[in-house]
């Protein structure tokens, strides 16, 4: 499956560095954004976060490349897909786009476990989740 739209917005003067360009900071602010909305299509959202399940998604691994410089007022959608699911964590892919000139940004991979909430420790990904996650799934990266 292509990836998901699960984030779009206009970069804000403040999310800008000394620089002039968007802060680190504000790359992976945008892929935590778009994990929460991509585990909200797959029943985590917020009444399960803070009660029912209290279970979410956390970043264990992150690798990602900085491929263009987004300034502010640019308009920016993040993409995002499952890589693999595994038994008590999933690998999410986030490609950051800039739309004019509609080019990647930055991509990131997050490795993220379960975490039970309660526990404090990761847990086994329920077979609801699992299922409603297949969808999700990318194909291999060209070359692979």
């Amino acid at each position: 499956m292509p990836l998901t739209e699960t984030l779009r917005k206009a970069v804000d003067p403040s999310e800008c560095d000394i620089l002039g360009h968007m802060n680190v900071a504000r790359y992976f602010a945008a892929c935590s954004d778009a994990v929460f909305s991509l585990q909200t299509d797959l029943g985590l959202g917020l009444s399960e976060i803070v009660g029912g399940r209290r279970l979410s998604f956390a970043v264990v691994r992150a690798e990602s490349d900085f491929k263009s410089e987004v300034m502010a007022g640019e308009v920016i959608v993040m993409r995002s897909g499952i890589e693999k699911i595994g038994n008590k964590s999933m690998t999410f892919r986030h490609q950051l786009y800039r739309m004019e000139p509609n080019i990647v940004a930055f991509e990131a991979i997050f490795r993220c476990v379960l975490l039970d909430l309660e526990a404090r420790r990761a847990t086994v990904i329920p077979d609801d989740i699992r299922l409603k996650a297949t969808p999700y799934l990318t194909g291999p990266e060209p070359g692979a």
